[in-house]
């Protein structure tokens, strides 16, 4: 695995550019030319994520780095999981889908999650000495653990073990009061452990960021959809949770609003419309409305939408709007 490692080179999510920024100006710290520059991409460099960190560390001298900036960390930092999430019903769902799109966050290194009896393991591979350090070791997990605390129903996940790869340091406490668990230093790999019955708990109802992300969605489609009923509009939130979850298929949908498919298709064909155009309308308004966001890229786009490759997302952009959705973005972000 190290020989697989030793030219790695991974990215971080755009947003977690905005974080480090948020973070700084409520520290009053100096803004840097190099945060500054990061500002508006969708991506960027792993190794200037290791150096903004370490500019930042410069000026506040902090115990736990990673650990003060993740209390700043907001559902619009972590981009396309923050609106998958929202769909999840368990912990076990979540972390699942964290699982699947954790690269698209936080590609600074392999993650695995395993079952240890009672326990199960979330960790990653130890990447070459060059770049990580005990802050991206430290940022990594604690955006894991509030991420987890954003949109799980325990007021505190509880964490049986916390395993750092670095020597230990003097703060202990600062460690063992953020994760709530006992801290172990000098370990094989950097680690979180779960107590396995954790998996079925609860996810919370959508937090007041999100919750307001859905509404808007929901307004704009309820602004643009025809006749609109009672069950347009619990058809089109059924329609949005499924492109969420990649099971908006209509014998689905129809379940979720307790019809039977032919009912759905009756009640559509009454509007001069069918189920696909209906999907289609709402993922052309749910992309107008990603692509607004400068971070996620079309790759993630195409993910939100429940498009198999972006190929396909681009096509039926262009069908839609007469435009690429890189050309749509630039004329819509340069207003």
């Amino acid at each position: 695995m190290m020989l697989q490692l030793k030219d790695y080179s991974g990215t971080v999510y755009g947003g977690l550019g905005q974080l480090l920024y948020v973070y700084a100006q409520a520290k009053n710290l100096e803004i840097s030319e190099k945060l500054q520059s990061v500002q508006n991409l969708e991506r960027f460099e792993f190794q200037v994520w290791r150096e903004l960190l370490d500019e930042i560390n410069a000026q506040v001298h902090s115990p736990a780095l990673g650990l003060e900036i993740a209390e700043y960390v907001q559902p619009k930092h972590l981009g396309v999981i923050a609106y998958i999430t929202q769909s999840c019903d368990t912990l076990g769902e979540a972390l699942t889908r964290y699982y699947d799109f954790h690269r698209l966050i936080y590609d600074g290194g392999p993650l695995k999650v395993e079952m240890k009896g009672d326990f199960f393991s979330v960790r990653w591979e130890v990447l070459p000495v060059q770049l990580t350090t005990q802050i991206t070791d430290e940022i990594a997990l604690a955006i894991l653990v509030k991420f987890l605390r954003i949109y799980i129903q325990i007021e505190y996940i509880q964490l049986e073990c916390v395993n750092f790869i670095h020597p230990a340091t003097k703060h202990l406490r600062v460690y063992q009061d953020f994760f709530n668990a006992p801290i172990k230093f000098s370990q094989p790999r950097v680690e979180l452990l779960f107590p396995l019955q954790l998996l079925s708990a609860p996810c919370k109802n959508p937090d007041s960021t999100l919750q307001q992300i859905m509404l808007q969605q929901a307004q704009n489609l309820l602004e643009n959809l025809p006749n609109t009923t009672q069950i347009d509009e619990r058809l089109q939130q059924s329609i949005l949770t499924g492109l969420q979850k990649n099971n908006y298929q209509i014998e689905t949908i129809a379940a979720n609003l307790h019809m039977s498919v032919r009912q759905l298709q009756r009640h559509l064909q009454q509007q001069n419309t069918t189920y696909q155009e209906r999907v289609q309308e709402i993922r052309q308004l749910l992309a107008a409305q990603y692509l607004q966001d400068p971070h996620l890229s079309l790759h993630e786009i195409a993910i939100l939408l429940s498009y198999s490759e972006q190929s396909a997302f681009q096509r039926a952009f262009k069908l839609w709007s007469g435009l690429t959705p890189h050309q749509w973005r630039k004329l819509h972000l340069e207003k």
